[in-house]
């Protein structure tokens, strides 16, 4: 008998890219089932901890039609609030743990004033800042030019440089930063979560900004914060409820 003829196994063009798919899907796959076998996943803690981590594994996929109002495509010009789930909770411990970070954090200043009540008017902030405000809206709670949003950029390092003024408490976790410079476009635009309630949030850049001598005034309802200034220095806080019981707070401030 002769030897049998080998055959060439042909793969139909159409069928190429969905087994490539599907290929590229087993790495995945694969280390899926290793972790159900109950291995303990050695970055849990990382992924726990760290916001750039923990917006990129829970944020949404584009492709769900119910979120295409997610299309962040101007966030940077927009400043649309991130919608990531908050990495830490505002648990019993969580709660005092920031209440007393901010006080001992006052306490180096000296004495502590009290918080006054709310007044209303606020100063010339008509609006409630919150996490769908835009750009026109945040510039004006300053006194900001308009043209100024051209200049507006995203960038963590911000956070890291704020003046005494807008200093932002202990144990907060910056959820967005970004703002601007130039002639009168010196902007900070910083969002933020913490445990501590909002009364302590208020009170916290009531006294930095008093210390400062920027004559804080206390906002009065629908929102709990502050505005603050003299001259083109300016600044404004205002606090909302966020998921798992935090403190969502947005802060701008435009430097003199």
């Amino acid at each position: 008998m002769g030897h049998p003829v080998s055959a060439k196994l042909t793969i139909p063009v159409a069928w190429r890219g969905t087994m490539a798919r599907v290929l590229a899907l087993l790495p995945g796959m694969a280390l899926a089932a290793c972790d159900a076998g109950g291995e303990p996943v050695r970055d849990a803690v990382l992924i726990a901890t760290d916001p750039v981590v923990a917006r990129a594994l829970h944020d949404p996929l584009m492709t769900d039609p119910d979120l295409a109002s997610r299309n962040e495509a101007n966030a940077a010009i927009g400043f649309a609030d991130s919608h990531a789930l908050p990495v830490i909770a505002a648990t019993p411990a969580e709660v005092r743990a920031a209440r007393d970070a901010m006080r001992l954090v006052l306490l180096e200043g000296g004495d502590i004033p009290e918080l006054p009540l709310p007044q209303a008017g606020g100063g010339d902030v008509k609006a409630m800042l919150g996490p769908q405000s835009g750009a026109s809206e945040l510039l004006a709670a300053v006194g900001a030019p308009a043209n100024c949003a051209t200049g507006l950029k995203e960038d963590f390092a911000l956070a890291a440089s704020l003046p005494a003024p807008a200093a932002i408490p202990p144990r907060a976790m910056v959820v967005q930063a970004g703002g601007s410079e130039g002639a009168g476009c010196a902007l900070r635009i910083i969002r933020y979560l913490t445990a501590a309630p909002a009364e302590d949030v208020v009170q916290f850049h009531y006294v930095t900004t008093r210390r400062a001598g920027l004559g804080p005034t206390r906002l009065a309802a629908p929102t709990d914060g502050i505005a603050a200034g003299t001259g083109t220095e300016r600044l404004v806080v205002h606090t909302r409820k966020a998921a798992n019981g935090l403190t969502g707070v947005t802060l701008v401030y435009r430097a003199p």
